[in-house]
């Protein structure tokens, strides 16, 4: 079924006449693309949405969620330009706080990144030890952007397509690979439009900004307080420099690097060199426990041991379904989180003695979540392709690729074909927003950062940091796991609280000690750390 059938178009709209001068104010200078009239449209949309908020009650049963989660919808305009026209409803989720009335400080809404994750499970944080002093003062609210699960959804292709396996991942991709990746990401943009049509244009960056202020009145929050994890911080960075005024508290985990000259073509090359560290990392913690893993005592006979699976999982996939494709994205997910390492070191240890199935069980695609990937994909694909412009012609992205590939092999190229589509693009294309705030303008933020992420590399949250004035950044020095904040940093979490509490940072920036490193025997792992989501 087409997004569009979604949609639904409602008549009249309330007199607004004392909102259009505030209108005017939030609309930004200087290579900003959005326009008065969608600042407008956003204050018309928000008056409507505070007027009617939100009727929680009950989870549908496709969330999946057990109470005390409660769930409701929020409406919003799919194009602001035209707040009267067609709309669409975004779900929402919370737990309300568990403290005393006194201690109750508002709604706590959080956004975990993508672009294509929800946070409609993040509530049952709640019941996590990290998140219990939040959540006696907060109602803990997630939900799903445009496009998202429930929220008027996008789809490119059908899933059952979008989970084919076993695939290739060659790092040195030959000529007539390149050509079979190029047509691919030609239907695939095709698909999107096709599926989507006209509305393709409406999901982007831009726009989920204007979703959650309008998610803000519906709460009958006067200002937001907000968390962003990854792509979600970049989300805060617009929405700080649009609606500056409307901030409370914002914490920025794992920040994007928020230049508008790197939005998205440059910053996924920096990601890519980025995730060649962190590869590294993870090796040479397996050759640390050699004893352990007997994958090797070096980080390269670690990358010998990993090549040689490579190519026998090419000759032979594991279970009919796990590839040399499949291998590789399982082991993008070591690259980003170091809670992963233990388990796919032992699929790779398991393999080479002869058991495959630990490496069938945590690489081979579960078609059960199949629409699920194939609609995150496809939100992630139009927001960062309608965002920016990216380059048309092949061979500079062939150029820029292949260099890269020589020094960064381990991500380059799969990054490459995940973005390839925007190449072929046919909806309208945005310039990115300037982001920056004057002093003054925002109260206190904070930004969580680790030293050796590679998903977002440090870089950008020090940038974050001199374009938002008055922001803190917190380093966790020599880590490099992707969204620190509740995770297993007690330093780190312990400012994260203070502030989201009291409203207070530390002056300029402070440091924590690293988290310890993942224990190479031991399989605990707590019961919902599956479920809850991830920075993605």
């Amino acid at each position: 079924m087409r997004a569009a059938a979604r949609y639904r178009a409602v008549a009249g709209v309330s007199s607004l006449v004392s909102l259009a001068l505030s209108a005017l104010v939030v609309a930004p200078a200087d290579g900003a693309t959005t326009t008065t009239v969608e600042s407008y449209g956003t204050a018309i949309a928000a008056e409507r949405a505070a007027a009617t908020g939100i009727a929680f009650g009950s989870c549908p049963e496709s969330e999946r969620l057990p109470a005390p989660v409660q769930c409701g919808t929020v409406t919003v305009p799919l194009d602001y330009a035209r707040p009267s026209g067609p709309l669409i409803e975004l779900t929402v989720s919370r737990i309300k706080a568990s403290g005393a009335p006194a201690e109750h400080q508002g709604a706590f809404v959080y956004n975990p990144g993508g672009p294509g994750s929800s946070s409609m499970i993040f509530p049952l944080a709640a019941q996590l030890p990290e998140w219990q002093r939040i959540s006696r003062a907060y109602d803990i609210v997630g939900y799903s952007p445009r496009g998202v699960g429930r929220s008027a959804p996008l789809s490119c292709q059908e899933p059952a397509d979008f989970g084919k396996a076993p695939t290739l991942a060659p790092v040195h991709p030959s000529e007539s690979y390149k050509q079979e990746r190029i047509a691919e990401a030609k239907a695939y943009a095709d698909g999107c439009a096709r599926r989507a049509g006209p509305a393709l244009r409406h999901y982007t960056s831009l726009n989920n900004a204007r979703d959650l202020d309008v998610l803000r009145a519906a709460l009958r929050q006067e200002k937001l307080t907000f968390m962003g994890a990854s792509y979600g911080t970049y989300l805060g960075a617009l929405y700080a420099t649009l609606f500056p005024s409307h901030v409370r508290r914002m914490v920025f985990d794992s920040a994007v690097d928020p230049d508008r000259h790197k939005i998205w073509y440059r910053s996924n090359l920096e990601q890519s060199f980025a995730f060649e560290s962190r590869w590294a990392d993870f090796r040479a913690w397996v050759a640390r426990h050699d004893k352990t893993f007997q994958l090797g005592a070096t980080p390269e006979a670690v990358a010998h041991s990993y090549e040689k699976i490579r190519t026998r999982l090419a000759r032979e996939p594991a279970g009919g379904k796990v590839g040399p494709g499949q291998l590789h994205a399982a082991f993008l997910g070591a690259a980003y989180y170091d809670d992963f390492w233990q388990p796919r070191a032992t699929a790779l240890s398991e393999y080479l003695k002869g058991n495959a199935q630990p490496l069938i069980d945590q690489a081979a695609p579960d078609p059960a979540g199949a629409r699920e990937a194939e609609n995150g994909k496809a939100v992630y694909t139009a927001v960062e392709c309608n965002d920016a412009p990216w380059p048309t012609d092949w061979e500079e992205w062939d150029r820029d690729n292949s260099r890269l590939a020589r020094s960064a092999p381990f991500e380059t190229w799969d990054n490459a074909w995940m973005n390839l589509p925007c190449a072929f693009w046919s909806a309208h294309r945005q310039e990115p927003l300037r982001v920056r705030t004057k002093r003054g303008e925002l109260p206190p933020t904070l930004i969580l950062a680790a030293e050796r992420d590679a998903a977002t590399p440090y870089e950008g949250a020090r940038e974050l940091a001199r374009r938002l004035k008055g922001a803190v950044l917190i380093t966790e020095r020599d880590s490099g796991s992707h969204g620190i904040g509740g995770g297993k940093n007690a330093c780190v979490n312990g400012y994260l609280a203070d502030y989201l509490l009291t409203g207070q940072t530390p002056v300029r920036r402070a440091e924590c000690a690293p988290h310890q490193e993942p224990d190479p025997v031991s399989l605990d792992r707590r019961a919902t750390a599956k479920r809850l989501p991830r920075a993605a």
